[in-house]
């Protein structure tokens, strides 16, 4: 009996586009409401979309994706999740990209052995390209700080008449929240900074 097809999309963030892998995925055949999307970091499965998917798969049932660094990038994981889903679940994968990644083929010792191979040197691959990844932000934002670049809100200036107010709550003429709001500030705010003067 003839399974269902899935695919399953990931890219690392909101602001990055998933279309090259939607169209990719219609392309084999793959219905939208069999398409599951993350916009997550690859370094682990602990993704909603993803987890739900996997609940999904019954034994006979094919997953395409893209590329193996859309699976995952950390890899042990892609290699135990690969096993997971082939063994345990029963479920065949297609990697679109790397056509010796097709667990309908080859499902001899040898055949077996190449896919097996060829997984752990995307997995391997993958893994370097994600510290690769950090490594290269980690070297940019060392560079853009050295040119003076600031990260984060800039310093909001305190009120002209902070001091001043300061002083009448420390002397008790004025209570927490009455020089809050005298210098327009949220209360917790104006008792840090009041207290670290």
């Amino acid at each position: 009996m003839k399974g269902n097809v899935y695919g399953y999309v990931r890219v690392s963030s909101v602001e990055q586009n998933e279309d090259r892998q939607l169209v990719a995925l219609k392309d084999v055949g793959v219905v939208k409401h069999n398409i599951f999307i993350d916009k997550q970091s690859g370094k682990n499965f602990e993704r909603p979309k993803y987890k739900k998917l996997v609940k999904k798969l019954k034994p006979g049932d094919l997953l395409y994706v893209q590329s193996i660094d859309r699976l995952g990038r950390n890899y042990i994981e892609i290699q135990e999740q690969w096993r997971f889903l082939t063994k345990d679940k029963g479920i065949d994968i297609v990697v679109l990209d790397m056509p010796l990644l097709d667990t309908r083929n080859g499902k001899d010792l040898l055949g077996t052995f190449i896919a097996d191979l060829v997984l752990q040197i995307l997995s391997f691959v993958a893994q370097t390209e994600r510290e690769h990844i950090r490594e290269r932000q980690a070297q940019g934002i060392a560079a853009a700080k050295s040119r003076g670049v600031k990260f984060g809100r800039p310093k909001k200036e305190l009120p002209t008449n902070f001091y001043k107010v300061v002083r009448s709550w420390q002397r008790k003429e004025l209570t927490g929240r009455q020089a809050a709001k005298e210098c327009n500030m949220p209360v917790t705010t104006f008792l840090k900074k009041a207290n670290s003067v």
